[in-house]
C-alpha cells in the first residue's frame, strides 16, 4: 500500500493540486470559528460532488468533436483513459484542466458570496473533494483493495464503467447521479459494449453499449 500512496502523492498534477489547497488552507483556518467558513467548505465539496456526474458523462464522453484541438484535448482527459485504463499517465486530470475549473469555482463563489474568505474556504472544499476523487479514481485502476465495503463498491461500479459498457456508472466516488438519472443499471443485465474500450469509434458509429439484456 505504501508504495500506491507514494505514487499518487508524487505525481506531478497531483503535488500542484495539493500545494494550492494548502495555500487556500492557510487562508481559511483563521476564519475556522466563523460558521460561515464551514458550510462555504462543505458546499465547495458537494459543488464538485455533483459537477464531477456532469463532466464526466456530458464533457468526457462528448461526441468526437472535428476541431483537431478539440479533439485531442479529449483523448487527453478522457478519450485515451478509456483505451489504456491502467496508464498513470492519463489517470490523473491535467492542472491545465482541473486548475480553470477550481478558478471559475471560486468566480462563482465570490460571485455569490462578495466575501474572500468564504470564497477560499469554498475553494479549499473544492480541491479537498477533487483530491479525494484523484485518489478514489487511482485506487480503482491499481491493484489495491479498498479497506471499507463502501469502497469496494465503488471500485467495483467504476470497472464496470471500464470494461462493460461506456455508457452507464459515471459516478467515481457516488453512485446518486447515476441512480436520479437512470444510468445505474444491474450490471448483470448489461450487454457488453463493443466500444467501451474505443470512445471515438462509439462516438461516430453509435454502438451497442446501450442495451439491456433482455434475460
Amino acid at each position: 500500500m505504501r508504495v500506491y500512496v507514494k505514487e499518487f502523492f508524487t505525481f506531478f498534477d497531483i503535488m500542484l493540486t495539493l500545494a494550492a489547497g494548502l495555500v487556500c488552507l492557510g487562508f481559511t483556518i483563521p476564519h475556522l470559528a466563523r460558521g460561515a467558513t464551514w458550510l462555504a467548505i462543505v458546499a465547495g465539496m458537494i459543488a464538485y460532488a455533483l459537477s464531477e456526474y456532469a463532466i464526466h458523462r456530458y464533457l468526457f464522453h462528448l461526441k468526437p468533436p472535428r476541431n483537431t484541438f478539440l479533439r485531442n484535448m479529449l483523448r487527453r482527459l478522457h478519450y485515451d483513459h478509456h483505451v489504456h485504463p491502467n496508464n498513470l499517465k492519463l489517470l490523473f486530470l491535467p492542472v491545465w484542466y482541473s486548475f480553470p475549473l477550481i478558478a471559475v469555482a471560486g468566480a462563482i463563489a465570490i460571485a455569490v458570496t462578495s466575501d474572500w474568505s468564504l470564497t477560499l474556504a469554498a475553494v479549499t472544499g473544492v480541491i479537498a473533494y477533487l483530491l479525494y476523487y484523484e485518489w478514489v479514481h487511482f485506487r480503482a485502476h491499481r491493484p489495491i483493495q479498498p479497506l471499507t465495503p463502501w469502497g469496494r463498491y465503488m471500485k467495483k461500479m467504476h470497472l464496470w464503467h471500464h470494461f462493460k459498457s461506456e455508457h452507464f456508472w459515471f459516478g467515481v466516488t457516488n453512485p446518486v447521479m447515476d441512480k436520479v438519472l437512470g444510468t445505474y443499471k444491474d450490471e448483470k443485465t448489461v450487454v457488453r459494449s463493443e466500444t467501451v474500450r474505443d470512445l471515438e469509434k462509439g462516438g461516430e458509429i453509435g454502438g451497442r453499449s446501450g442495451q439491456i439484456d433482455p434475460k
